[in-house]
Formats: C-alpha cells, sequence, structure tokens
C-alpha cells in the first residue's frame, strides 16, 4: 500500500479457512491490525473446510464467500437451498457480505438473488482477463440494458 498509494479501504484480503487453522492467535492478531487501518477481509470457499462456526465470531471478517458446490445443483438438491438461505441469514445478522463464486448461468444468478446472497462473481460475467482488459469488461457490464418493445395490446 505504501509503495502503490491505494488506501487501505480499497484492499480486501481473501483468506482460506486453512490460513486460519494455521497459527490461529497470530493470524487473528495480524487481521485484527489489518482490519484497524481499514483493509477488507473475506473468509475464501466458506464451510468446505473445517470451518467451524466459531470463526465467524472470533476472526475479524467483512465477507463469507460462497463456494460454488454448495449451489451448482441448486435445482436438484433438496438441501442447497435452505443451506444458502441459512448462510445468507446468518451473515446478514454477523454483518457479513454474502458472495457466492463460480457464478456460471442465469438461473444461478436468480436463485443466489432470491435466496439473499449479496454478491456475486464467476464466469456468468467474465473469465479471468489481463489487467488492461478491466476498463472495457466494466463499461460492458455497467452498460444499460436496452428495453425490448412491449408487444401491442390487442
Amino acid at each position: 500500500m505504501a509503495e502503490t498509494g491505494l488506501p487501505a479501504t480499497r484492499l480486501e484480503l481473501e483468506i482460506t479457512e486453512a490460513v486460519v487453522l494455521r497459527d490461529s492467535q497470530r493470524t487473528l492478531d495480524l487481521l485484527h491490525r489489518l482490519r484497524e487501518i481499514g483493509v477488507r477481509v473475506a473468509l475464501d470457499d466458506s464451510g468446505t473446510g473445517y470451518s467451524s462456526l466459531g470463526y465467524l465470531r472470533s476472526f475479524p471478517l467483512d465477507k463469507l464467500k460462497i463456494d460454488r458446490s454448495f449451489f451448482r445443483d441448486l435445482g436438484e438438491s433438496g438441501t442447497a437451498a435452505p443451506i444458502l438461505r441459512a448462510i445468507a441469514s446468518m451473515a446478514e445478522a454477523l454483518e457479513l457480505v454474502t458472495i457466492a463464486e463460480g457464478v456460471e448461468t442465469d438461473a444461478h444468478l436468480e436463485l443466489l438473488r432470491q435466496l439473499g446472497v449479496a454478491q456475486v462473481q464467476g464466469y456468468l460475467f467474465s473469465r479471468p482477463c489481463p489487467a488492461e482488459a478491466v476498463s472495457a469488461l466494466i463499461a460492458r457490464l455497467t452498460r444499460p440494458v436496452p428495453l425490448r418493445a412491449l408487444p401491442e395490446a390487442g
């Protein structure tokens, strides 16, 4: 941040549960120091490893990233929607933002939206791209969508 001039509030670190498990007191201290200067912290792949709800209470987090394995079979699994709804509700109560990663279809996007997941990312929007292509990507994604002509009433 000192080298680039990037404000700390514009930086978001993604950590995995494995990082939290290693030397958790040292990690906890470091995360608290980073949060004090404004850096945001997201728990990546939340719930896919050795997760414990205790981490959500003790670690200074801003976001929970939901792994695509939780919604990949959303239309077919009877357990996916209740789990996602519970994660979104719990995160909201803890003042954490939920973000679903790996969104690839419009159907997934709409279901995640209905279940209360706040943010999404995935190939539905873009594959990874070089830095010089980001401006064009943002312009494409933020361009207003033209309204289709409505059929005449008859």
